[in-house]
């Protein structure tokens, strides 16, 4: 058995490609332009170019994007203010707050300050509740997007085994929401779960986002399983190189699953694509008009 290969990239340029269309619509309809600022503090490489994908990809689809890049010491009063500001800022619909953060600064504190309709990333604690509870809320990005292309493979997730190796407030307890919410049976597993290899084995849909470069060998994963693998973990070659894995071996469970993820070109421009259609979401319902179909949980 070989795999087919779940292309995160093409898709993604589809959803980014759906939400310049409902962008233009809103210009031409309403004369309403949606509006994402992102806040970055410090100097950090990783997060600089992620920041630049963002602002480059929210200009293409049609949005307004504000940048906001802030010096390493700055304080956790001044960053609370540029929050309150941009809360305050009708052509804001939606606020990031790049993470990490210094260590001087309270990332928790920082994302609760964010208004949680604006909150494009789903962190804040009122977003968190609303999912958990199965109600309307901004959703992470991640998440959000593992869903999409597990609903394109799939059709219905109901009834079907779902194991989440991971247990992140970023992705992995969201992202067992998700499934849960579409009648799946979840078991989040971790590192410390005793059996991990038969718990995954026992998987429909293997989700892996446990932060381990190939962690997850082929012989855990169910013969025609579907495996998303969220890991991006940067690992050094015998010969020196450096290259992007997962979490899970790609080669090894390819062989054994029946639709998997890459790692890249997976569920990482899922992500961007996602965070483009929670800022669309947001401008409609801060303006009382109907939310796109097809781009929310």
């Amino acid at each position: 058995m070989t795999a087919r290969v779940i292309d995160g990239k093409a898709f993604a340029a589809r959803i980014r490609e759906e939400v310049a269309g409902h962008v233009a619509r809103l210009k031409a309809e309403h004369g309403l332009q949606p509006g994402l600022a992102v806040v970055l503090v410090g100097e950090d490489p990783a997060s600089q170019v992620y920041v630049g994908s963002k602002g480059k990809q929210t200009v293409e689809a049609g949005m307004a994007s504000f940048e906001h890049k802030l010096p390493a010491e700055t304080s956790e009063k001044d960053l609370l203010a540029v929050i309150d500001r941009l809360n305050a800022d009708p052509k804001v619909h939606g606020i990031l707050v790049q993470l990490p953060l210094p260590s001087h600064l309270n990332s928790d504190l920082v994302i609760n300050r964010i208004d949680p309709a604006k909150d494009v990333d789903g962190f804040h604690i009122s977003n968190v509740g609303l999912l958990g509870t199965g109600q309307k809320s901004m959703v992470p990005c991640t998440p959000l997007g593992c869903l999409m292309l597990l609903r394109d493979l799939h059709g219905s997730l109901s009834g079907l085994n779902a194991v989440v190796v991971g247990r992140s407030n970023i992705v992995g307890k969201p992202m067992a929401q998700l499934l849960l919410g579409d009648s799946a049976t979840v078991t989040i597993a971790h590192s410390r779960t005793k059996n991990l290899a038969e718990v995954c084995r026992g998987a429909d849909i293997l989700v892996a986002a446990v932060g381990r470069p190939e962690m997850i060998p082929g012989d855990w994963v169910k013969p025609g399983a579907t495996v998303i693998d969220v890991g991006i973990n940067r690992i050094t070659t015998p010969e020196g190189k450096t290259r992007l894995v997962g979490d899970v071996d790609y080669e090894s469970a390819a062989r054994v699953a029946g639709a998997i993820t890459p790692v890249p070109g997976g569920v990482g421009p899922m992500t961007i694509a996602c965070l483009l259609a929670n800022t669309l979401t947001a401008a409609c319902r801060a303006n009382g008009l109907p939310e796109p179909k097809g781009l929310t949980a």
